[in-house]
């Protein structure tokens, strides 16, 4: 039983756990020229759709089974929810992917060769618009934050663990980010990954070593009008005017 045991791990690559469960999705965060401009190129959602109508996101989707992998389910979703030929994507490269509870999304960055050739799907796009990247880079997201707290049902078997109903479970926190274009207002996922995007990209202003942050926190201590800098990993809040 354990050569049995050592010859299953030998070679056993690691995942994630349970992801057979999850919903995997793969969406392109796109790069375009326009007007003489890089642009991050973003979608406003059909408003007939069941699921997040009007809201905005990057093109993406389901990763299906024939797709080669995830990368290929971003190029595909992209090019049906945009009207364009697979040579007008380039792929550039991964971004980190996010895992929850129920969902694994996998974003990349890709290039759209030519902006003119877009037609989007309207059975699934209700417009698309572009932010240059120059504005991103200087602008300071809103950040909030959505408690995350477990609830067992009654049903429950809290005899059965220690403290029983008085367990003290753990609870977390989601950070959202805000992100404002004229009357656009881009949050969520989509602003989590944007905000990632721009920090990969971007070199950071480093004191002392460590990378810094400028965000707007929605905290006491960091007054809407006023920029904070977090040290990342402390919760250190430094206030003082935008720069």
């Amino acid at each position: 039983m354990l050569e049995s045991i050592r010859s299953t791990m030998k070679n056993r690559k690691a995942s994630v756990m349970g992801q057979q469960q999850l919903f995997r999705s793969a969406v392109l965060l796109p790069l375009v020229e326009q007007n003489g401009e890089l642009c991050v190129l973003f979608e406003e959602r059909a408003h007939h759709l069941n699921r997040q109508p009007g809201e905005i996101c990057f093109p993406g989707g389901r990763i299906d089974p024939t797709d080669e992998h995830e990368l290929a389910a971003a190029i595909r979703e992209t090019c049906e929810e945009l009207g364009l030929e697979r040579e007008a994507v380039e792929p550039l490269g991964p971004l980190d992917y996010i895992v929850n509870s129920f969902q694994i999304i996998y974003p990349f960055v890709g290039w759209i060769t030519d902006f003119a050739k877009i037609r989007p799907n309207l059975d699934e796009v209700a417009s698309v618009f572009c932010v240059p990247l120059s504005y991103l880079r200087n602008t300071t997201p809103d950040l909030h934050y959505v408690d995350l707290r477990v609830t067992p049902p009654d049903d429950f078997p809290f005899d059965r663990i220690p403290h029983g109903r008085n367990y003290k479970w753990r609870s977390g926190k989601i950070p959202e980010y805000f992100y404002f274009y004229g009357d656009r207002v881009i949050w969520g996922l989509t602003a989590r990954i944007l905000h990632h995007f721009l920090l990969v990209t971007q070199e950071e202003r480093r004191v002392d070593g460590a990378p810094f942050v400028h965000i707007r926190e929605s905290n006491p201590n960091c007054p809407k009008t006023a920029l904070c800098t977090r040290k990342q990993g402390s919760k250190q809040f430094f206030g003082g005017e935008p720069s």
